[in-house]
């Protein structure tokens, strides 16, 4: 009977995350709108793992050039992100909801360095500051074995000027490591 009550009740739990889901997408996108500006790359005292020790990255630490940039375009229904502008290791990201007028759902592609264009869906609510962008396992490249960026999360600091900026890299399938950097803010929002 137990068995039968948990198969029972998992549609219902199922149904109430997409509820949920759908109610904060246009929470997702305006904690999203306000990293707009540009960021630098907090001193290496303050950087994780080995992201910023590339040899394209290293020169940026600490410095005041522009590492990350965040644009509000097309009439507000997207955010571009730019990391590590003018480099060879430029990317972007954009974000956008499914539909600008009923946003029900948050949507990214990254433009990537591994020359793929993974597809991402909010998996997270925008009530912690911070927001996690995974890959959509219904796209053929979140389901190969290429290398490619699996998920991103960007994490905000209160005071919204700091920020933690992680991909995940995932290559044969599986998790091959994490991508993390420190932003803080070049300019005031």
């Amino acid at each position: 009977m137990k068995r039968l009550s948990i198969l029972l009740l998992t549609p219902v739990l199922l149904i109430s995350a997409s509820l949920t889901s759908a109610e904060q997408a246009p929470k997702q996108y305006q904690l999203l709108t306000q990293l707009q500006g540009q960021w630098k790359l907090a001193p290496a005292s303050m950087q994780e793992g080995k992201a910023t020790k590339n040899k394209n990255v290293a020169p940026l630490v600490g410095t005041d050039k522009v590492a990350m940039d965040f644009k509000v375009i097309g009439k507000g229904s997207t955010v571009q992100e730019n990391l590590l502008p003018g480099t060879p290791k430029e990317m972007a990201t954009m974000y956008h909801c499914n539909d600008a007028k009923n946003c029900t759902q948050l949507k990214a592609t990254h433009y990537c360095a591994k020359r793929n264009q993974p597809q991402l869906l909010a998996t997270t609510d925008a009530a912690s500051n911070s927001i996690t962008m995974s890959c959509d396992m219904k796209t053929e490249l979140c389901k190969s074995k290429a290398g490619h960026v699996h998920s991103i999360k960007h994490k905000l600091s209160k005071d919204n000027m700091r920020l933690k900026t992680t991909y995940v890299i995932f290559k044969d399938g599986k998790f091959e490591k994490n991508s993390i950097y420190h932003f803080s803010r070049l300019d005031r929002p």
